[in-house]
């Protein structure tokens, strides 16, 4: 392996758990996971979206905020500790509390050293049933952010951020090489969608973002019942032509690790020219608040 390829290799683990209603339980289980995704040579790890809580926003307006905190905090402590002491760099969802006393889906990049990186703000929140997000969290505020950390550069979107191909478009022009998406989603149980199979729609819109932005995209998605939801899991690491290098079982927890080779995205970005032929003057609607 010439010297620039191995510079371009980074491993990624992805941490898929089911949740119970014991905080602490989902926590000590998720540090214990890392461990072992750091042990098969992950330097970069991603959890599931809200990954200490159940999905409490499939209810309707109740009062969920003593499950959240500031940061820093109580779990992003015990992780800036595991990332310092393992030299990883982890990627933590939690229910954030602001100082204004405002609340966000939100995601901290702790870097090697234990470090915390500008925090992501979830932008895109969901209202539909089970789904029920605009009853607990603010849209974010911080706009889209590229983390350049000691293994790599990358953005943060948080799952319904996955639906939106401005997003990752505007962290690719930003920069990012990975584009990492902290997932809950799964079926509603006795539900049969007459739009077509959900699952194929969530992982096929991800990997479009992989193909037409030329980069790797690595998805942490959440399993096990919950209320009436049933999370399918499947949690997958994808190439920047959409290929899926690795995915997690739909029925159980699992720690998914696969080795990127970042020097495939310039090769895929310069050979479709997707991002060299924008026509960013023709784009003025996409600013338009009209549907």
């Amino acid at each position: 392996m010439d010297a620039s390829r191995k510079d371009s290799q980074v491993t990624v683990g992805l941490i898929q758990t089911a949740v119970s209603d014991d905080a602490s339980a989902n926590m000590n289980n998720t540090l214990q996971k890392i461990r072992g995704a750091a042990k098969k040579g992950a330097k970069i790890v991603c959890l599931q979206e809200l990954f200490r809580t159940k999905y409490f926003p499939q209810y309707e307006k109740k009062d969920f905020t003593s499950l959240a905190e500031t940061v820093p905090g109580e779990t992003t402590a015990a992780f800036s500790a595991l990332a310092k002491d393992l030299e990883i760099v982890i990627i933590v969802p939690v229910f954030e509390r602001s100082r204004e006393g405002k609340y966000y889906n939100s995601a901290v990049v702790v870097d090697a050293d234990g470090r915390l990186l500008k925090t992501y703000r979830k932008i895109h929140i969901p209202h539909d049933p089970l789904f029920y997000e605009q009853d607990y969290f603010t849209p974010g505020d911080n706009g889209f952010v590229v983390h350049k950390t000691r293994y790599a550069t990358f953005a943060v979107l948080i799952c319904y951020d996955q639906w939106f191909p401005e997003a990752a478009r505007i962290c690719a022009l930003q920069g990012a090489d990975i584009l990492f998406y902290p997932t809950a989603i799964g079926w509603i149980k006795g539900h049969n969608s007459e739009d077509g199979d959900w699952h194929d729609a969530w992982e096929t819109i991800q990997r479009s973002h992989a193909i037409a932005n030329g980069v790797h995209v690595a998805a942490a998605n959440r399993v096990g019942e919950e209320g009436n939801l049933k999370f399918w899991g499947g949690s997958f690491v994808s190439d920047p032509f959409g290929d899926v290098l690795k995915r997690a079982s739909f029925e159980r927890e699992a720690t998914v690790v696969a080795e990127l080779d970042l020097s495939r995205n310039a090769r895929i970005q310069e050979g479709w020219g997707f991002l060299r032929n924008r026509r960013p003057d023709t784009y003025g609607p996409l600013a338009s608040k009209k549907a």
